[in-house]
């Protein structure tokens, strides 16, 4: 599918954007594929293990909408994942979480739209779903944004889909590399917010697997959501540091207890597949769908109603040895 194209990754230097590049370059022959992110020290460092002849870097802030177009020309697929996403700081700083989540999925959209691009697909998050904190609340409007574009294409052949999943295990600011740096300093204690407190898990290869696949099963508009493990955090901190005692320091702002990916309110829009979920539109596209039915002939059937898809109450949760299972095979 990706072979002899071109592909564009905002906030490609990312945690996702490197995984996502290296996935590419392993298993197909694109055209181009060009890394679009703000930080040119970045770019350089990351170009060091990323140089093939594909290869294109783009200095660009998705706040810039005509750099966006620039950038776009030529470009057959768009995947979208720039953002703010450290929940406290989005908090203290919400206009600048504003202009990148939202303003920047706009000028995504029109920038996709002027280009004529094939597909796009925006990373959401599992904040995003019935959100309590603003970078879930920015990241639900970006969805909305993403799914209704659809709606204005009118004679583009350009579709958008939305990837929402959980917590990506070793991803920067996550809290595996910050328990880790704690305990190769020695540290007397892990800091846990919350006993209670359970998350969603994933690796970075899953997520990108599962992207690369929703290329091909889209239709456009649908919100596509992973079966995934839980795991409890004080779980999780004992894998990673067996016998070391924990301290429970609260709840820090706009963090959830538990993180929803499929809210109750939307069981009626909720088809359930083999390996995914898939949340179908609002509103009534111009031209009708059959969302029971993807692309690669995958077929699901709705959910029962006031079925909500939760961290907390998961089927599958990882035991201790899973988890450090999970991480070694994630290499963190």
């Amino acid at each position: 599918m990706f072979n002899d194209k071109s592909i564009l990754i905002t906030g490609g230097t990312g945690s996702f954007g490197k995984q996502y590049v290296q996935t590419i370059l392993e298993r197909y022959k694109p055209r181009r594929l060009i890394v679009y992110s703000r930080d040119e020290l970045k770019q350089y460092e990351m170009q060091q293990d990323f140089d093939a002849p594909c290869m294109r870097y783009f200095i660009g802030d998705v706040r810039d909408r005509e750099r966006l177009v620039q950038a776009m020309n030529g470009v057959d697929f768009v995947i979208h994942a720039a953002a703010l996403k450290q929940v406290p700081a989005a908090e203290y700083n919400p206009m600048e979480c504003i202009k990148t989540n939202i303003h920047g999925a706009e000028n995504v959209i029109h920038a996709a739209l002027a280009n004529n691009v094939e597909k796009v697909i925006a990373l959401s998050t599992d904040k995003a779903a019935s959100p309590i904190n603003l970078y879930g609340a920015t990241k639900l409007v970006s969805d909305k944004l993403f799914v209704a574009a659809n709606n204005i294409a009118g004679g583009h052949r350009t579709r958008f889909a939305v990837v929402r999943y959980g917590n990506v295990v070793g991803s920067r600011g996550s809290v595996v590399p910050f328990f880790k740096k704690l305990v190769e300093g020695r540290a007397d204690h892990l800091p846990v917010t919350d006993a209670r407190m359970t998350r969603f898990w994933i690796t970075l290869q899953q997520g990108v697997d599962f992207v690369l696949k929703n290329f091909s099963r889209m239709h456009g508009g649908e919100i596509f959501v992973p079966k995934i493990p839980s795991v409890k955090v004080v779980d999780l901190a004992l894998a990673m540091a067996p016998g070391l005692p924990h301290k429970i320091i609260g709840i820090r702002p706009g963090e959830k207890l538990h993180e929803t990916m499929c809210p109750k309110d939307d069981s009626h829009l909720t088809l359930v597949f083999e390996d995914h979920f898939v949340i179908k539109p609002t509103i009534e596209f111009i031209e009708e769908c059959d969302w029971s039915v993807n692309n690669l002939g995958e077929k699901g059937a709705p959910v029962e109603q006031g079925f909500e898809y939760s961290s907390g109450d998961n089927p599958h949760f990882l035991t201790v040895p899973e988890i450090v299972e999970f991480n070694t095979v994630a290499g963190v």
